[in-house]
């Protein structure tokens, strides 16, 4: 069996062998053109995990042959950053191609580090490649923000999955050695939840499993295997993946609707999957202020506390916090009033332009002026 997983020796090496993704890298899509255009801005990729977004990155690297370095943001620091960018500096220094430097989990990178990055993006030294599975709005500073564009990839649809299934029975060197017929496909897809590196290991599992003992013969796979096979070795809660959004969506959704039992139940899905504390408080503090405003100004402050309150504790002591935190807000009267005021402001100085100030309203400094 080869030391690399199935979705390594899978990985595309051009659009073509691309999968998914069709807004992004199909025909007069945005990224397609941006390949043939030659020129690459800096931009960021926004979506769950397996969907594509390292490999794009390489893709485009080595499309327009250009020098490519891969930080992680879990491993590197400030340091790793500065050298690079030297690196990509001393390049340009004897006229070769500005480098792609692509960062995974961006948002994981402090506000520093995210500094460090702004000066080599502005003057093109580096062309900037960042994934995140978080909402760059909230996690990328704005002035680097501001300096990238932000493409959105969605989760793998079942056609696409079932794609990636029999490309791998066909073309990996060693799956393509067994006679593997699968007879029904909808676990795999379920299981994978959109996420090809998912879906892949899962394939690669059963595969191997099946074959155990096997010199030769038809292997056939069904829904009853790979459930068997594969589910006992996947998170009924993945944190970082499709079932990741849509239990924090439930959960948002249950404490804005005033339902503080469904908000238990989907707090307690994410404190048995490992869920992150600190995100979960921080989407609480972000309702307060959202849902709830100046129905309950206390919601806010509540919330402010249990945000600080778990960065001390951690778990398992947090989920106390969390919960009592989320009980509170799901009973407390709602108003949206401040967040509709502020986008509606908003909206009207995009419309309006840059009016000038009344004279009664400016600043006086000289007695003249008053």
């Amino acid at each position: 069996m080869p030391n690399q997983p199935l979705a390594e020796r899978m990985r595309p090496k051009n659009l073509d062998e691309f999968c998914g993704q069709e807004h992004l890298v199909g025909k007069n899509a945005v990224l397609r053109k941006i390949l043939e255009s030659g020129n690459t801005p800096s931009f960021i990729l926004w979506g769950p995990p397996g969907v594509g977004k390292t490999t794009l990155a390489r893709i485009i690297a080595n499309t327009m042959e250009r020098p490519f370095y891969h930080l992680s943001a879990v491993h590197s620091g400030v340091k790793d950053v500065r050298d690079t960018i030297e690196k990509a500096r001393k390049q340009l220094f004897f006229n070769q191609p500005n480098p792609i430097l692509f960062i995974d989990e961006i948002h994981r990178f402090s506000k520093s580090q995210q500094d460090s990055l702004l000066s080599a993006v502005e003057q093109g030294i580096i062309t900037l490649v960042g994934a995140t599975t978080e909402n760059p709005s909230f996690e990328v500073i704005s002035p680097l923000l501001s300096r990238c564009q932000v493409y959105i990839m969605n989760p793998l649809n079942s056609d696409e999955l079932a794609i990636l299934l029999d490309r791998a029975l066909k073309k990996d060197v060693y799956l393509s050695g067994f006679d593997v017929k699968i007879t029904e496909s909808e676990a795999f897809i379920r299981l994978s939840g959109g996420d090809a590196r998912k879906l892949l290991n899962a394939l690669e599992l059963v595969v191997a499993v099946e074959s155990e003992g096997k010199k030769e013969g038809k292997i056939l796979i069904n829904n009853e295997k790979v459930l068997m096979h594969v589910q006992k070795n996947l998170a009924l809660y993945d944190k970082k993946g499709e079932q990741h959004y849509d239990i924090i969506s439930a959960f948002i959704k249950s404490v804005r609707g005033s339902d503080p039992n469904a908000a238990v139940y989907w707090l307690a899905r994410m404190i048995e999957g490992g869920e992150d504390p600190g995100f979960i408080a921080r989407r609480l503090l972000i309702l307060a202020a959202e849902d709830i405003g100046i129905a309950n100004p206390n919601a806010l402050l509540l919330a402010q506390a249990c945000f600080e309150a778990v960065k001390v504790t951690g778990w398992p002591e947090s989920r106390i916090i969390l919960s009592e935190t989320a009980i509170y807000l799901a009973t407390s009267a709602k108003s949206n009033s401040s967040y509709t005021a502020i986008e509606s402001a908003i909206h009207a100085v995009k419309e309006s332009g840059d009016l000038p100030v009344p004279l009664r309203l400016r600043n006086a400094p000289s007695k003249l002026m008053k």
